[in-house]
């Protein structure tokens, strides 16, 4: 019991961590003393054989789930009626107005004249928890309001969700599950296969049977409303949010309270004009009606509470007809499908393409081959078809594609996607692995292109990846065009290309989720290629971001006979992978966190290398810990973080001056 009262102790521990470093984005311990903290809760746990329900160990790892359960929820909860205009929202508050004067004249308990909660409309995955006896027990989608699909496994990967509370009796809670923009580009630098954007990877997530591919995606999640207690508990919507703050839920801080229409609309407009800064999406925003009491009053609609309207912002959306669908297949031999479309202008750009996820985001969709279909474009990411629109015209149905389009062999599904087992032969694969190989962050072999490869594919031997360093003049020289100063250009960046950064070379051979600041952190802490190829999957998890499923991956690409084979023919053809360490005292920022924003002169990629090459670390959010903070035009919300803290401001001029002048 003493060793349970211990654990108790640490959890508590742990948690008041979590809310601050996840809910508060305020960490108030080093990264060490936390896993110090965490570790030793481990193994408390592996001594006693006792893992308590509530205990932060049980966020990862569940088991993978065959399909999801329905859920039936205690509460209804019920969506916002919508308004388009200025006009349809006045209508509203004047609805409110009037209801309480005319309730006022006719009753003695008299209702407070209006006041008004603005806040914004996340765009992300709504979700319901419920607690009993002050501990998670389940979690929940929205559904269709009434029953949901379960997803506590997947929630409590969100570290901002509390897994234990002080109130005991039965609640529910609703929030949103998001993804940050920030999260969602760090995402894509680390990984292959790219999110589209940023409310699709949660909603995404939340639905992955698999809890670990969940937590890989960093997601957080705010709350906003209680829609089941077992008493009444509040007079306001103040007095609730102040409730779930106590208690550790993730509160935004955008929540105005107003009594008049003009007000209204100028706080809408504010954050209307402020929103492309967020590091969360919102497509607009709620207005509510704060007293209680007055919302029992005036109840609800069929589908709406009359209490409350949603307010949404102008999307970047229009209308097309669907021509055709082609099928793609990738590096990692997933098939994948890419939307055809007849030419339209959305946000001044004219858009011919857009995304359809898998066959499921087809059916589900209901999307057809002339069907007109609803587009939408936002944060300059590639369009993507929302869903089909009523059409009077011939549709067809969209085929689950069976053989692969390049190659003609016979199709799979894992999940929800199509996958091309023929990784041997199949073209396109080869290409893009080729490719892949030979680019700037792998192993930099300069002129030798996706064309290129293409080209010699067709004419020469060239299948696999040791296959480039047996490449001769002749080969080349094959390829129209090609003369003897290109040739021997390209034959001299393969020959350079032998003697290569350990970081690099890990990065070039593809395994699944190594970007390159992974190959970094492996070669950093490995230091050699043969001790790399010996790490275990216990080992590996220690690094870094690296977790579970990516440590898993590593050791199945160094044990397959394929990769053992193509490697030692790297080997024995003269690539020479070294680690030049990042240990010299030449490095003037050993040591320095920083956070960039804003618009900046030089590619933020390059800066970042710059910043590491120098021994700094970079992150995403600025808190007590972070050093600079780099700022460029047109700053978000992390400037003002940083006046807030006093972290120092710098801009690129700045930074040459530090280190002496940045590489050019």
């Amino acid at each position: 019991m003493d060793k349970i009262h211990e654990m108790e102790k640490l959890i508590e521990q742990i948690n008041k961590l979590n809310y601050h470093y996840y809910t508060l984005d305020d960490p108030i311990v080093s990264d060490k003393e936390y896993d110090e903290v965490y570790n030793k809760l481990l193994s408390l746990e592996k001594e006693t054989g006792t893992v308590l329900e509530y205990s932060p160990t049980t966020r990862v790892g569940g088991d993978i789930l065959e399909k999801f359960e329905k859920h039936i929820h205690l509460g209804r909860l019920y969506s916002l009626d919508k308004a388009q205009s200025e006009n349809e929202l006045k209508n509203w508050y004047n609805r409110v107005v009037n209801f309480v004067k005319e309730y006022n004249k006719n009753h003695k308990n008299q209702l407070p004249n209006p006041e008004f909660i603005i806040e914004f409309k996340f765009d992300g995955l709504t979700i319901n928890l419920t607690y009993k006896n002050g501990k998670l027990v389940m979690a929940s989608t929205r559904g269709n309001g009434i029953v949901g699909e379960e997803i506590l496994d997947q929630i409590k990967t969100i570290y901002s969700v509390p897994l234990k509370i002080n109130y005991s009796k039965t609640l529910e809670i609703q929030g949103e599950g998001l993804m940050p923009l920030s999260e969602l580009a760090k995402y894509n630098e680390q990984n292959e296969e790219k999110l589209k954007n940023a409310r699709n990877a949660a909603a995404g997530a939340l639905r992955n049977l698999n809890p670990m591919e969940t937590k890989k995606r960093n997601l957080t999640a705010f709350f906003y409303n209680i829609g089941y207690t077992e008493e009444d508990m509040f007079k306001s919507d103040d007095e609730m949010k102040s409730f779930l703050k106590n208690e550790g839920f993730k509160i935004s801080s955008i929540n105005f309270k107003v009594n008049n229409f003009d007000d209204i609309i100028a706080e809408i407009q504010k954050i209307g004009e402020n929103r492309n800064k967020l590091d969360i999406l919102i497509d607009g925003v709620t207005i509510k009606v704060n007293d209680f009491n007055t919302r029992k009053l005036m109840g609800y609609t069929n589908k709406f509470p009359r209490w409350a309207i949603a307010y949404k912002f102008e999307a970047e959306e229009s209308s097309t007809v669907l021509r055709e669908v082609i099928w793609n297949v990738g590096r990692t031999s997933k098939v994948t499908p890419t939307a055809i479309l007849d030419p339209v202008e959305i946000g001044g750009v004219t858009i011919r393409r857009a995304t359809l996820n898998n066959y499921d985001d087809i059916v589900r969709k209901k999307v057809k081959i002339g069907s007109r279909v609803l587009i939408r474009r936002s944060n300059d990411v590639i369009p993507e078809i929302m869903g089909a629109l009523p059409t009077e015209t011939d549709t067809e149905e969209i085929k689950k594609p069976t053989h692969c389009p390049s190659c003609n062999y016979p199709l799979y599904q894992d999940g929800v996607h199509i996958f091309c087992p023929n990784t041997l032969s199949c073209v396109p694969q080869l290409v893009s692995r080729l490719t892949h190989f030979a680019s700037r962050d792998a192993m930099d072999i300069l002129g030798f292109s996706e064309k290129t490869i293409e080209k010699l594919m067709s004419t020469t031997h060239l299948r696999e990846i040791p296959d480039i360093y047996r490449l001769e003049a002749d080969d080349l020289m094959k390829i129209e065009g090609f003369k003897e100063k290109r040739t021997k250009n390209i034959l001299n960046a393969i020959e350079d290309s032998k003697d290569v950064e350990l970081e690099n070379f890990i990065y070039a051979l593809g395994i699944l989720n190594v970007g390159i600041k992974t190959a970094r952190d492996l070669a950093n802490h490995y230091k050699s290629f043969d001790n790399l190829k010996k790490a275990s999957a216990e080992d590996l998890i220690q690094i870094g971001d690296i977790g579970e499923i990516t440590a898993a991956e590593i050791v199945k690409f160094f044990n397959n006979d394929i990769n053992k084979k193509a490697i030692k023919e790297l080997l024995d053809l003269g690539v020479r992978p070294k680690y030049s360490g990042q240990e010299n005292t030449e490095q003037k920022l050993i040591g320095k966190t920083f956070v960039i924003t804003g618009t900046l002169t030089k590619p933020r990629k390059e800066i970042e290398e710059l910043l590491i090459n120098e021994g700094a670390k970079v992150t995403g959010s600025v808190t007590k810990n972070t050093d600079y903070l780099l700022m460029g035009e047109n700053p978000g919300s992390k400037y003002n973080k940083a006046k807030e803290l006093g972290t120092e401001i710098i801009d690129i001029n700045t930074l040459d001056k530090i280190i002496g002048g940045s590489n050019e």
